[in-house]
């Protein structure tokens, strides 16, 4: 009964924010990879509209000054082919509540821009994206003096999830998806199976004090390739998969995990579910992003999903 109270409070309590500021933003181009583009969202005591970012609308304030001192930060890290606007929701659940939240696309992997997503070089490009996406946020960006660097959290779906992964510590055994490969001919197993696997070090980046790691593509992980992890983490399920991600691979996550953890399966939920719900333009255009299965309701599972995100990032951070 009290979990239920505090899940209502936090609906409620999201019910009744202002706005969410949103502004573009750009992490320059750097020796460590290219230019990323963007958004933050972040607290603001301003009347909300609608920002239209083209396939979809966004409620908030366009470069609304910054409410609050010494925020947390939580950074978000897209799927395959996904953008930064694909969990616009949890962004501005979060920024209504007192967090600085920023998404960049992650280049060569993104919906503008699929030109490396078939190449191992993604997996070790991915998690430098969000350690430079952190370095902008806390040195550089607007709300860089508002930001307590001391609590910065991690949300990533599928292979964001992988991104959050090894950024806390884990490292991919990159042979364990030899077997996987078989009958596969992607570019991806082509390199498996040549055993052309990167050499450059992962980024893993311990400024990441927690992170809610949703539906990953974890197949090159082991339970040994997680013991470094010492974070906090809640992790998300889809009863259904999808996208390359089964049930099986994230509940060998969830047995992996050296810590202990949040877990939690989604019943009738496929893997795209995850992604904020679809205004009708984007439904039209990309229906196998936004089409559920029978008698799933994406719309009322956000506003849960939203909820208990929300109540973990509190949990391990504090109240605004």
């Amino acid at each position: 009964m009290r979990g239920f109270l505090i899940t209502l409070a936090l609906l409620f309590t999201a019910t009744l924010a202002q706005a969410a500021g949103f502004r573009f933003i750009e992490v320059s181009a750097e020796a460590d990879g290219p230019a990323l583009r963007g958004a933050m969202w972040s607290p603001c005591s301003k009347t909300p509209d609608e920002i239209d970012l083209g396939n979809t609308t966004v409620p908030g304030v366009k470069d609304c000054p910054i409410d609050g001192e010494k925020l947390p930060l939580v950074v978000i890290s897209h799927g395959r082919g996904g953008s930064f606007t694909g969990h616009h929701d949890i962004a501005e659940t979060l920024a209504d509540a007192g967090f600085v939240t920023a998404a960049i696309n992650h280049s060569g992997d993104t919906a503008s821009d699929m030109s490396r997503s078939s190449d191992l070089s993604v997996f070790i490009e991915r998690p430098t994206d969000i350690k430079r996406l952190i370095d902008f946020m806390i040195d550089a960006s607007p709300a860089a003096s508002r930001i307590d660097p001391s609590r910065i959290g991690f949300f990533g779906f599928s292979r964001g999830g992988y991104t959050g992964l090894v950024l806390v510590g884990g490292n991919p055994d990159w042979a364990v998806a030899a077997d996987l490969c078989e009958q596969s001919s992607s570019h991806i197993c082509d390199q498996i199976r040549g055993k052309e696997y990167p050499t450059q070090p992962l980024t893993h980046d311990p400024r990441i004090k927690a992170a809610v790691i949703v539906d990953p593509l974890a197949l090159l992980f082991t339970a040994d390739s997680l013991q470094a992890i010492k974070v906090p983490i809640q992790l998300w399920a889809s009863e259904l998969g999808g996208d390359g991600v089964t049930p099986h691979m994230v509940a060998a996550v969830d047995s992996g995990l050296p810590v202990e953890h949040q877990y939690h399966v989604v019943p009738k939920a496929g893997h795209f579910a995850f992604l904020a719900p679809c205004p009708p333009p984007l439904a039209k255009a990309r229906p196998e992003l936004c089409t559920d299965a029978p008698g799933f309701d994406r719309g009322a599972f956000h506003h849960q999903f939203d909820a208990d995100v929300l109540a973990f990032f509190r949990a391990q951070f504090g109240d605004r």
